[in-house]
């Protein structure tokens, strides 16, 4: 499922009606949680939270023209997906995560490296979300970057 949006808005116009509430109250969700400094976007196609050029000029190692990802919010084909390169980067932070996951959702967590998919939407755990979007502030997500730029 490839949606064509040059704004977060515009993305959100062209979800799946069963899936524009949800969705919408994820990115409210990140908005008002994330550590200020962080910046809405759209990014690799989806809605993403980023690392401006203005506190990172360097921006990302791949491409420095583009900021520092740091979450994405995507509607796919069979889930709801967030990524969250913070839970890539920090094996602590992902350790955490893993623990407090069951206590939030009866579904089974399902999850890449940096990919966690909410496949059943009456099931996503906002609370749990919320918690995680405020572990990581944008200078302490560029320090964990740099450092596993270094590895």
């Amino acid at each position: 499922m490839e949606i064509k949006a040059l704004t977060p808005d515009q993305y959100i116009e062209q979800l799946p009606e069963e899936r524009i509430e949800v969705f919408s109250r994820l990115r409210q969700l990140l908005k008002e949680k994330l550590p200020k400094g962080f910046e809405e976007t759209m990014s690799y196609g989806m809605i993403g939270f980023v690392v401006p050029h203005s506190i990172f000029p360097s921006g990302y190692h791949c491409d420095p023209k583009l900021p520092l990802p740091f979450i994405s919010l995507a509607s796919q084909k069979n889930a709801i997906s967030l990524y969250h390169s913070g839970i890539y980067a920090d094996p602590e932070l992902l350790n955490w995560f893993v623990q407090e996951y069951p206590k939030h959702c009866k579904t089974k967590l399902d999850m890449g490296k940096s990919c966690i998919r909410f496949k059943k939407m009456n099931d996503i755990p906002f609370d749990l979300i919320a918690e995680l979007a405020q572990k990581l502030t944008p200078e302490e997500w560029i320090a964990r970057y740099q450092a596993a730029l270094k590895k």
